[in-house]
């Protein structure tokens, strides 16, 4: 016991040793789902997909145990939704950057992020952004995941006069993700241990007399990660312009939100916390994000952070990085079963994605509504992102009009310095780019 105290902080006042491994397995059933998403999302620039559900696997470990070592808390650390969409959609499909500019942009966003956490500057940049901009962000990246995962399902197709309209539910690939939905919501509804998995796999199963589950084996060697390690942008002009300062602030931003988000109110809910209320280990932990995110950019993946759904080993009792240990083992254990994961169709994630951006909705509980200074930009970044196709659009534009609407109501003392130094960047950005 006083080795798995020093190693992950485990106090048998607290815990023991059965509670945490338990609870370390259930926060891996609930965010397993990314071994299926990540890859089915990022494949669409053009990287491997074998490749991708390697890389997914070994930087959930990888940043999983640097939370479980240096920070000793219970949390799961895996690439973030909402940030692989935006660098599979917005960077590469919108804005037509390779995968390799992509990963350039994590890897400087994760350089940056371990400098900010080790200077403790993070939290002035952090506060800079209103507390209901930041909540819109979630809850605009929330509507933005749903779309794509009903679109790549099939359930929502082109239409010339509409721009958009409602597929043929009745066959094919739409039919098999109404199932998902179906089958998937109905876990969720009745709180099902590992719901997300458990739908992606039974949607699955039914995909295969459908044909379209295409079945080879369970267990094999994992996919070599070669086709996408240590892959960067080349092109000085493309490292060095504004489109790449733009993106690793979007990265940056997002993750910091998402991290801090995360980090307090499991932590909460675990009594991880100080007497001033700060989280205990909360530097350590973020340099667990940072390290994570930068050695994913290496191994080719998108930006790491940790994942809300530790919430649930929290609820079963996990209190250390004990809880964390087990979530990497699991990850690790995981590799071997690459074919399993490949053979999910896009029908089968897209419930996930419905159901993961429902859950990032709830961020916009905390907007005032009633205060339309707070609530009209808000509003602008929740519906721009998933309309405009890109979440940076819908950052940029929303920041440029909460400075603008309280300038122009003369509301200054609302604004920070960096406020209006970001807006001017932005309008400058769409005047002259």
């Amino acid at each position: 016991m006083s080795a798995l105290k020093k190693l992950f902080g485990l106090d048998p006042k607290i815990s023991t040793v059965q509670t945490e491994i338990l609870a370390g397995i259930t926060t891996f059933l609930t965010m397993s789902y990314i071994l299926a998403v990540n890859p089915s999302i990022l494949s669409v620039t053009g990287m491997d997909r074998g490749a991708l559900f390697t890389t997914t696997a070994l930087v959930s470990v990888i940043a999983t145990l640097v939370m479980a070592f240096l920070a000793k808390l219970p949390f799961g650390l895996a690439p973030g939704m909402g940030l692989n969409a935006f660098f599979a959609f917005t960077v590469c499909q919108s804005l037509g950057y390779t995968w390799q500019f992509a990963l350039t942009a994590v890897f400087i966003e994760g350089i940056i992020f371990i400098i900010l956490t080790a200077t403790n500057l993070r939290g002035l940049i952090v506060n800079a952004i209103p507390p209901s901009l930041r909540h819109a962000i979630g809850a605009g990246i929330g509507l933005f995941i749903a779309f794509i995962g009903l679109k790549g399902g099939g359930v929502i197709v082109a239409n010339e006069a509409t721009f958009v309209g409602l597929g043929d539910l009745t066959t094919g690939v739409a039919l098999l993700a109404v199932i998902g939905i179906v089958l998937t919501g109905a876990l969720v509804i009745l709180k099902v241990p590992g719901a997300l998995l458990i739908g992606i796999l039974g949607t699955t199963i039914i995909g295969i007399p459908m044909g379209l589950t295409h079945y080879e084996g369970i267990v094999s060697v994992p996919p070599s990660v070669s086709p996408i390690f240590g892959q960067f942008e080349t092109d000085p002009s493309k490292i060095f312009s504004l489109d790449m300062l733009v993106i690793v602030f979007t990265f940056l931003f997002v993750d910091m939100f998402d991290t801090i988000g995360t980090l307090v109110s499991v932590a909460s809910k675990a009594g991880l916390v100080n007497k001033d209320g700060t989280v205990t280990n909360i530097n350590k932990a973020f340099m667990a994000d940072a390290v994570g995110t930068t050695l994913g950019a290496i191994c080719g993946s998108s930006t790491v952070t940790t994942y809300v759904e530790s919430a649930a080993g929290v609820a079963q009792g996990g209190r250390t990085g004990l809880t964390a240990f087990v979530v990497a083992a699991c990850f690790a254990v995981s590799l071997l079963f690459a074919p399993l994961f490949m053979a999910i169709p896009g029908s089968a994630t897209c419930a996930v994605l419905v159901i993961v951006g429902l859950f990032m909705l709830s961020s916009i509980r905390n907007i005032d509504l009633d205060d339309f200074s707070e609530s009209i930009p808000a509003f602008i970044c929740i519906i721009l992102i998933p309309m405009v196709y890109s979440i940076s659009d819908g950052i940029l534009i929303s920041l440029i009009s909460y400075v603008v609407l309280n300038v122009i109501c003369l509301k200054f003392n609302k604004i920070s310095p960096a406020m209006y130094i970001l807006a001017v960047l932005f309008i400058l950005k769409y005047i002259f780019i």
